[in-house]
């Protein structure tokens, strides 16, 4: 038999495959092999992925880039001066402070962002920044109806004289010994730090909107999304009765300042508000509300009793507020002044001040006996969502949504101290109601922090909460906080 019948390509020799494969090559096909060698006859290809050596690539170039990055971090210069710092920290978004951190930790958090987003983010942030917002020149004040009048003569005459036993308890304050006061601060700062857990309790199956004590202390409202309020026996955290009416998310519920103290239990005790633009009022016996006023046409975020606990003040979405009077069932008050909705309202102990915060980012200050609007608080970055005054009388506090806390002095009309309080919106914020020695702050961080006011140092973080905390309120007598949270739980805290 021939070669050419030995081959298995039928009739081709090895040497004129060999050949045929040497043309191929030529033509751009594999390397031939010389023949008689064993692939002589075998297709091989060099088209492949080496899986492991991609990866091993890309995690070398994340390494570079993180080298890059850290060696651009080191070259950048950056002010020293720490309130410039918070100030370009601020206008990246960035919180101007997490909890514990220090003046060079700071700087290096920035050195960091600068590295990432460019050496002249700042700069192009402010330039690409909306006009700043201004508070309206101008603020509009509506006629009163006639019962207005007498609202008004009503509040000088209960005002005057608290303002003076005020004012004379302060004095009295003020004249005892500078050794007395710093001893009585120490024990304070010792107490706070002290503070742990002392009750929790599932209080309904959807969030926890809001919680406050009752004036007696003995007592906890809560309102929930579920559109129920209930209240609780503290510190057993035992449930005492369910409160039925709403139909909606309820936002907020409050205690009339006399409610069980010298008030009958039928008569009003406690005032809720939902979203639906409904307040509804409650006695302490029954599960249904006992009154409820005119449908405000938009959503009532905050209700507050003045301290006469003859008004009722409400937080409506419609850009005002509204003064109640609730011995003549009539709104004496239907109150402008906001470009946005307002959200958060509270008095002064004295009752001829209220304070307003809303979504426009600004605080108003108004004195109740003239009408007038005698103060704007501006300075916050996004809306003011609590307020609540110190019971000196001259002192108030505002958290809003750029997570700090802002502290105002009336006498000298501006902001005296800016507390970097969270690292996400500030729901909530409490004055000691005794003295007014520190301040509860809650957030949507899930934490709730005290602070000594007057120095303003963190004394306590109070963290057990899961998800974020809608609320936080300080017992009347300054022994126990409360706070509420989207994990559909409220937490008693206090000195263990």
């Amino acid at each position: 038999m021939s070669d050419g019948e030995d081959s298995p390509l039928g009739g081709v020799t090895g040497e004129q495959q060999w050949y045929a494969s040497v043309e191929g090559h030529a033509r751009g096909e594999d390397e031939p092999s010389p023949p008689g060698s064993p692939k002589a006859n075998i297709h091989v290809s060099n088209e492949y992925m080496d899986l492991d050596q991609a990866e091993i690539i890309d995690e070398k170039k994340a390494l570079l880039e993180e080298f890059e990055r850290k060696r651009r971090a080191r070259m950048i210069q950056v002010s020293t001066d720490d309130t410039e710092v918070k100030m370009h920290l601020r206008e990246l978004g960035q919180p101007i402070c997490v909890f514990g951190e220090g003046p060079a930790d700071r700087r290096n958090r920035l050195k960091e962002l600068l590295a990432r987003l460019g050496e002249d983010a700042v700069k192009r942030k402010t330039e690409d920044e909306a006009p700043k917002k201004e508070h309206p020149e101008e603020t509009w004040y509506h006629e009163g109806p006639p019962s207005l009048k007498e609202a008004r003569m009503y509040l000088v005459g209960y005002s005057i004289p608290r303002a003076k036993a005020r004012l004379k308890r302060e004095r009295l304050e003020k004249a005892v010994p500078e050794a007395t006061r710093t001893a009585k601060k120490q024990e304070t700062q010792n107490r706070l730090r002290s503070f742990g857990l002392l009750g929790s309790q599932n209080a309904d199956a959807r969030p926890i909107s809001f919680c406050r004590f009752s004036p007696d202390g003995e007592m906890l409202a809560t309102s929930s999304w579920s559109g129920l309020c209930k209240l609780w026996k503290v510190p057993e955290c035992t449930e005492v009765r369910t409160l039925r009416g709403h139909c909606n998310y309820v936002d907020c519920v409050e205690f009339h300042p006399s409610a069980t103290i010298n008030m009958e239990t039928s008569s009003l005790n406690l005032v809720s508000s939902g979203r639906d633009g409904t307040v509804k009022l409650w006695n302490l016996e029954n599960e249904e509300p006992i009154a409820e006023l005119p449908n405000m046409e938009a959503r009532v975020s905050r209700v507050r009793f003045h301290p006469s606990g003859r008004f009722l003040g409400a937080c409506v979405h419609d850009n005002s507020f509204r003064l109640w009077d609730l011995e003549i069932q009539e709104e004496v008050l239907f109150q402008e002044g906001h470009s946005k909705a307002v959200f958060c309202l509270a008095f002064q102990d004295d009752g001829s001040l209220a304070v307003t915060g809303g979504m426009d980012a600004f605080g108003r200050l108004w004195d109740l006996r003239m009408g007038r609007c005698i103060m704007f608080l501006t300075g916050h970055q996004n809306p003011v969502v609590a307020v609540d005054w110190s019971p000196d009388g001259y002192h108030l506090a505002t958290g809003s949504e750029d997570n700090s806390v802002k502290i105002w002095d009336v006498r000298s009309r501006g902001c005296v101290y800016t507390i970097p309080a969270h690292t996400s919106i500030v729901s909530g914020t409490r004055y000691d109601p005794i003295s007014g020695n520190y301040i509860a702050t809650s957030s949507y961080d899930n934490s709730v922090h005290l602070w000594y006011h007057g120095s303003f140092q963190p004394m306590k973080s109070l963290e057990g909460h899961g998800q974020k905390v809608m609320g936080v309120d300080i017992s009347p007598q300054g022994s126990m906080v409360v706070t509420c949270s989207f994990d559909r739980t409220f937490k008693l805290w206090g000195p263990e």
